[in-house]
């Protein structure tokens, strides 16, 4: 039986796009520090259920074009707008999903207080109907990452992937339009790299909620991408995996040979005497 995006989203107690609008509109957007450019005259409109990757090696602004989304970041020149909003102001929209790090093993705070303090983590006061919200809306979180087994033990005791999957919860809990994840699979092993994907991957399609994945290794996401927006020098390019991930694209936006070689459904990046040489599949450098 086929259940719609309404339907599902209503039984993990989530709700649906309003539509229409892109989620996320740059105009013109640059950004610099100093006499270097990040990058230039960037135009891009994200949809509500779309999901970009941003890729590109260390220093092209992957990470700095989420803080300009987050409004801790002023551009350069250029128009931004988030949920039809500036940045900053429409903070309360935007779920974010940090890199994985494992938390200390003396960590007492329990799963589910981890994931309510991104429903309560910024307000101020209590109350009997905020206590009950905060409930309905972690255990909502937890079910939709399937983490209700574990959100009563301390955060401290879970492995690596159950940690990032109460970080993904914690960015559900305030209904986000706009998912912010910045290398949310790093130093996860192949097996949750494909859980924590699938997890984000359902909340989009469910809830339509639009998707900017910042990552230096495409091929985890590379089955669910729908467009990639890749970050050189100032330069960018923004297409689908085929329109970008190919060797023309990558030469062009490097400027030297790189060959992309596509290897059992993954890509594989080897850039000739430009230091890009990959002995593992897609790897340019992180932020």
């Amino acid at each position: 039986m086929t259940v719609d995006r309404s339907t599902r989203a209503a039984a993990a107690g989530l709700s649906t796009p309003d539509g229409g609008r892109p989620v996320v509109e740059l105009r013109g957007a640059t950004l610099g520090y100093g006499g270097r450019v990040l990058w230039r005259d960037l135009d891009l409109d994200v949809a509500p259920g779309e999901f970009v990757a941003v890729l590109g090696p260390n220093g092209s602004g992957k990470t700095s074009l989420l803080r300009v989304l987050l409004g801790q970041q002023p551009l350069s020149a250029g128009t931004v707008r988030v949920a039809g909003e500036p940045p900053g102001r429409a903070n309360r929209t935007i779920g974010y999903v940090p890199q994985q790090r494992a938390l200390d093993p003396t960590v007492i705070m329990r799963g589910r207080d981890l994931v309510g303090l991104g429903w309560d983590g910024h307000r101020w006061g209590v109350g009997l109907s905020r206590i009950r919200e905060r409930r309905r809306r972690v255990d909502a979180a937890l079910a939709a990452v399937d983490a209700l087994g574990y959100a009563d033990r301390p955060v401290g005791l879970l492995s690596g992937g159950e940690q990032q999957r109460l970080r993904v919860a914690q960015a559900l809990t305030g209904d986000p339009r706009l998912l912010l994840c910045d290398e949310p699979l790093l130093s996860l092993d192949l097996a949750n790299q494909q859980v924590v994907s699938r997890l984000i991957d359902e909340r989009r399609h469910t809830a339509g909620t639009a998707v900017l994945f910042v990552t230096h290794e495409i091929n985890p996401v590379l089955p669910i991408v729908d467009r990639v927006l890749y970050l050189v020098d100032g330069r960018f390019r923004i297409g689908t995996a085929d329109e970008v991930m190919n060797s023309e694209t990558l030469s062009e936006l490097y400027g030297t040979g790189v060959d992309v070689l596509r290897v059992r459904g993954q890509i594989h990046v080897v850039g000739a005497h430009s230091g890009l040489c990959e002995d593992q599949p897609h790897h340019l450098g992180e932020h």
